[in-house]
């Protein structure tokens, strides 16, 4: 069967269901950009107002490369994966370093920039200038693995070649922005994990293989995966009522950047009741809280009044345990 009548099956299906979303009513490259990096690894909904509150603020490639880094890790600040945010700024110094602004206009320049890998330059490519590039997020991994029944594991090097050589195979070369804009959306609203009876009534059932062999449960193939490390993490809250010490996070490490209370890292017997699980880890964290008159003097720390805690960038696990620490001191 023909891709010229999968893409009018797939472009049809995304006429009636696509969601309203503000980055895709624009061409502006920088917009779009924005989207994708705040997206990596983070929800749509959840990723809309961050999305907005960092338009609203830097409106522009200029106005965020000339923003503090620490400013920008604050408006950050909950969608984890930092190193996200760093490479944000980066790329943003970058492009008005090499003259590029408003912004790049390659595929070649997008990609070189920090925090950029293929997909998301070939998202921007596609969606900012309608150039014929892929956008091979997991949810298009998912229906690509499906629509040719593809059990090979795509998260390894092997596979993603193979992949990216299967998509270029499907892609609409004279129409990339709708093609890639349909797809990711198709998986991301129908095509899901969980498939239930969506495949009965795919709009793209003639045109996968999976369905024909019973074997779309099943896909795609994830590498195995690695084992989660324990840590254990003991806060020191010192406190003198209105007053309290905080440190930036230094080490190339989670959180880089990242302010909390001074910490020591090391299992004990005592409990531990915060819980904080990241991609490989399984954080123990407690937070012991020291009132004094004087605040002690810690090498890398500042002294600072608690309501002044929301000017900084904090970690996730500290602004967790926060409510209960406001209480205590």
């Amino acid at each position: 069967m023909s891709n010229s009548l999968l893409h009018r099956h797939l472009y049809e299906w995304y006429e009636t269901n696509r969601r309203a979303l503000p980055w895709r009513e624009t061409e502006d490259p920088y917009a779009i950009w924005l989207s994708e990096i705040i997206l990596q690894q983070t929800r749509v909904l959840q990723g809309l107002d961050y999305w907005r509150r960092f338009m609203a603020r830097w409106p522009n490639v200029e106005a965020l490369a000339a923003a503090d880094e620490a400013d920008v890790l604050r408006e950050w600040q909950g969608l984890g994966y930092y190193s996200r945010a760093r490479n944000l700024h980066k790329a943003a110094q970058l492009i008005v370093e090499r003259g590029w602004v408003p912004f790049p206009k390659t595929f070649d320049e997008i990609r070189a920039l920090p925090g950029v890998g293929d997909y998301t330059a070939g998202a921007i490519a596609s969606f900012a200038y309608d150039l014929p590039y892929p956008a091979m997020d997991g949810n298009v991994y998912r229906v690509v693995a499906r629509l040719l029944d593809i059990d090979e594991a795509f998260d390894t090097s092997a596979g993603k070649k193979l992949f990216h050589k299967q998509i270029e195979t499907l892609l609409d070369r004279e129409h990339p922005r709708l093609f890639n804009s349909a797809i990711m959306e198709f998986g991301a609203l129908y095509c899901t994990p969980s498939l239930g009876d969506n495949c009965a009534h795919c709009p793209l059932q003639a045109h996968c293989a999976a369905y024909a062999h019973g074997t779309a449960e099943l896909l795609p193939v994830r590498k195995p995966r690695p084992k989660v490390r324990d840590r254990w993490f003991t806060y020191h809250v010192y406190t003198d009522g209105e007053h309290t010490i905080i440190q930036r996070r230094e080490a190339k490490d989670i959180w880089y950047h990242l302010y909390e209370f001074p910490c020591t890292e090391g299992q004990t017997d005592d409990k531990y009741p915060f819980t904080h699980v990241l991609s490989h880890q399984k954080l123990h964290a407690r937070f012991m809280v020291h009132r004094v008159q004087k605040m002690p003097e810690i090498p890398g720390t500042i002294v600072i009044r608690w309501d002044e805690l929301n000017e900084y960038a904090l970690s996730r696990l500290t602004l967790r345990a926060l409510d209960t620490l406001r209480h205590k001191a």
